[in-house]
């Protein structure tokens, strides 16, 4: 554990190290400007960790904000800094190859020049062999990377004349500029669409063993709700003004409800009391309820009149409805049980699963399971990194098949971490399931 603790430390340094190199010492000569962005770069690399642990914590939700907020458009910076490393240097090349290309300029000597060269060669040598040799190390250091002649011209060593510097120095301030535009925008755009109202998805789940009488039941799926210090007081309320306009006939919220402790959060929770459908409401756990305490966190739920189902199942008119707890409560001792969930049952009836990861499909798979609905991806919240997620999780939106068991992720109606949304809105699904 300490390991890793370590490794984050090491690559959120590098980063910081990165971007600083590219923001301040590139595109800023030497002097104040500089050292101010160097010292701005160690405060944010600190922010991160404290923002992270202090949250998990609950001694520093002040830093929630600005560290979260700052996480976020790092993420953001790093990514376009890094898109933008491939045109520098092309850029770079096609200058030093456009220099060594031009024409020399130097003048043909005139008649009689070499001569005078050679006789002046030869008295700047006796004035140079009377001056101390320490004095001719200082004037070679301080001529830095150019000389100038009696005409004022610039006469560097290579890649280190003005004009290059000038150009080096315009590009890295564009790239700079241009890259801090293009994550302050991002965000922004994903800080407005995180905070703002879920949208309504709706798929059709067409099943071969689906009672005529179930034909058009209505799942009104929900996860990754995500109670915590950025979400406020109206979260849940407009979540459950949005489940109970489609009417549903079923309500099924698949974990990750909270991220902090029934005594800090049980308020914001209230309005799931409201939720409004024809057959109940079930719940089953995330991962983040054992983060939280999952315990208080059933209790309270079946308070406000959700059923967990705990590594079981109920019948709802020839459907089975089942549950399990997710995969990481096995580190809680509370693990899921997929045999209890599904197996023993009449094969004959169809089967959805509740189960917050989209993984838990490959355990699922021997119980001939008709659909398991899940989150946890949040769609991958922040493109590209939904990219990363599909390395975890066999699938990150939407509908696919895992080992022949149809799986549907929802993207989630919150959010965790930075409060930014970014190619995968908050939404609500709701799944019409259809006689074959």
């Amino acid at each position: 554990m300490l390991v890793f603790v370590g490794l984050i430390f090491v690559v959120i340094g590098l980063i910081h190290f990165y971007l600083w190199k590219r923001l301040a010492r590139d595109p800023l000569r030497p002097g104040r400007a500089r050292r101010v962005g160097a010292i701005v770069a160690v405060v944010l690399a600190l922010l991160v960790p404290a923002t992270l642990i202090g949250t998990r914590t609950g001694h520093a939700e002040w830093l929630a904000w600005p560290g979260y907020l700052w996480l976020a458009l790092m993420f953001y910076l790093l990514v376009t800094l890094a898109l933008l490393e491939i045109p520098r240097a092309a850029v770079l090349l096609w200058w030093r190859a456009s220099a060594r290309a031009e024409p020399g300029t130097e003048e043909k000597p005139a008649p009689g020049a070499h001569a005078a060269a050679v006789a002046g060669v030869a008295a700047r040598s006796e004035d140079a062999a009377a001056a101390p040799a320490n004095e001719t190390a200082s004037s070679t250091i301080a001529t830095g990377e150019s000389t100038r002649d009696q005409d004022g011209k610039d006469h560097g060593d290579g890649g280190g004349d003005r004009t290059g510097i000038e150009r080096r120095l315009l590009l890295s301030r564009g790239a700079a500029i241009f890259a801090g535009l293009t994550a302050a925008g991002i965000t922004g755009y994903g800080v407005k669409t995180a905070l703002g109202a879920p949208q309504l998805d709706r798929w059709s789940m067409p099943m071969a063993k689906l009672p005529r009488a179930m034909d058009g039941t209505r799942l009104a799926v929900v996860s990754d709700i995500h109670l915590g210090p950025l979400t406020g007081t109206r979260h849940v309320g407009r979540i459950v003004d949005l489940i109970n306009s489609v009417k549903a006939d079923i309500v099924c919220v698949v974990g990750d409800l909270v991220d902090g402790t029934v005594a800090e959060l049980g308020r914001f929770a209230t309005p799931l009391a409201d939720i409004e459908s024809r057959y109940g409401a079930y719940f089953v756990t995330g991962n983040h309820e054992y983060y939280s305490g999952y315990a208080p966190w059933i209790e309270e739920v079946t308070r406000l009149g959700l059923r967990p189902l705990r590594n079981e199942r109920v019948e709802i008119n020839g459907l089975d409805l089942a549950g399990v707890n997710d995969l990481g409560g096995t580190q809680y001792d509370d693990g899921p049980d997929f045999a209890n969930a599904l197996g023993d049952r009449d094969t004959a009836r169809p089967v959805v699963l509740m189960a917050h990861q989209p993984a838990a499909a490959h355990e699922a798979a021997p119980f001939g399971v008709d659909l398991q609905v899940s989150g946890h991806t949040h769609g991958g919240q922040m493109a590209p990194f939904n990219l990363l997620v599909k390395l975890e999780q066999p699938v990150v939106s939407g509908y696919g098949n895992v080992d022949g068991v149809p799986v549907y992720v929802t993207n989630g109606a919150g959010f965790w971490g930075p409060p930014v949304r970014v190619g995968a809105p908050p939404q609500v699904t709701v799944v019409e399931l259809r006689t074959a």
